[in-house]
Protein backbone atom coordinates (compact mmCIF):
# COMPACT_ATOMS: atom_id res chain seq x y z
CA UNK A 1 0.00 0.00 0.00
CA UNK A 2 1.36 3.21 -1.08
CA UNK A 3 2.43 5.49 2.07
CA UNK A 4 0.95 8.97 1.93
CA UNK A 5 2.23 12.28 4.53
CA UNK A 6 -0.25 14.71 4.84
CA UNK A 7 -0.45 17.31 7.70
CA UNK A 8 -3.93 18.32 9.56
CA UNK A 9 -4.79 20.52 12.20
CA UNK A 10 -4.62 20.29 15.99
CA UNK A 11 -8.13 19.38 16.31
CA UNK A 12 -8.68 16.94 13.96
CA UNK A 13 -5.37 15.15 14.80
CA UNK A 14 -7.40 15.62 18.49
CA UNK A 15 -10.58 14.21 17.39
CA UNK A 16 -8.24 11.33 16.20
CA UNK A 17 -6.47 10.29 18.74
CA UNK A 18 -9.77 10.59 20.73
CA UNK A 19 -11.37 8.16 18.66
CA UNK A 20 -8.34 5.76 18.98
CA UNK A 21 -8.99 5.88 23.11
CA UNK A 22 -12.35 5.57 23.15
CA UNK A 23 -11.70 2.34 21.02
CA UNK A 24 -13.44 3.35 17.72
CA UNK A 25 -10.44 2.50 16.03
CA UNK A 26 -7.40 0.28 16.92
CA UNK A 27 -4.73 2.97 16.07
CA UNK A 28 -4.08 6.09 14.58
CA UNK A 29 -3.51 4.71 11.11
CA UNK A 30 -6.57 2.54 10.79
CA UNK A 31 -8.61 5.74 11.76
CA UNK A 32 -6.92 7.79 9.12
CA UNK A 33 -7.48 5.00 6.56
CA UNK A 34 -11.43 4.51 7.33
CA UNK A 35 -12.16 8.15 7.72
CA UNK A 36 -10.27 9.06 4.58
CA UNK A 37 -12.20 6.11 2.35
CA UNK A 38 -15.37 7.48 4.14
CA UNK A 39 -15.14 10.53 2.83
CA UNK A 40 -14.27 9.75 -0.87
CA UNK A 41 -17.38 7.34 -0.85
CA UNK A 42 -19.11 10.03 0.45
CA UNK A 43 -17.90 12.69 -2.01
CA UNK A 44 -18.37 10.31 -4.78
CA UNK A 45 -21.68 9.69 -3.90
CA UNK A 46 -22.74 13.51 -3.39
CA UNK A 47 -20.77 14.50 -5.87
CA UNK A 48 -18.55 17.83 -6.41
CA UNK A 49 -21.12 20.94 -6.21
CA UNK A 50 -21.23 23.94 -8.46
CA UNK A 51 -19.75 27.15 -7.69
CA UNK A 52 -23.29 28.70 -8.38
CA UNK A 53 -24.83 26.22 -6.07
CA UNK A 54 -22.47 27.32 -2.95
CA UNK A 55 -19.44 26.74 -1.08
CA UNK A 56 -16.93 24.53 -1.49
CA UNK A 57 -16.49 21.42 1.36
CA UNK A 58 -12.53 23.40 1.80
CA UNK A 59 -14.56 26.41 2.29
CA UNK A 60 -17.34 25.76 4.84
CA UNK A 61 -16.69 22.02 5.76
CA UNK A 62 -19.31 19.80 4.79
CA UNK A 63 -22.10 20.85 6.85
CA UNK A 64 -21.48 24.42 6.50
CA UNK A 65 -19.45 24.79 9.25
CA UNK A 66 -16.10 26.21 9.01
CA UNK A 67 -14.16 23.32 11.31
CA UNK A 68 -16.98 20.71 11.24
CA UNK A 69 -16.32 17.83 8.97
CA UNK A 70 -18.82 15.00 9.32
CA UNK A 71 -17.88 11.31 7.96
Amino acid sequence: MPKVEITVPEHQEMQIAQMVEQGEFLNREEAIEELLSTGIKAYKTSGPMDEEEGPGFEEEGMMGHEDEYVF
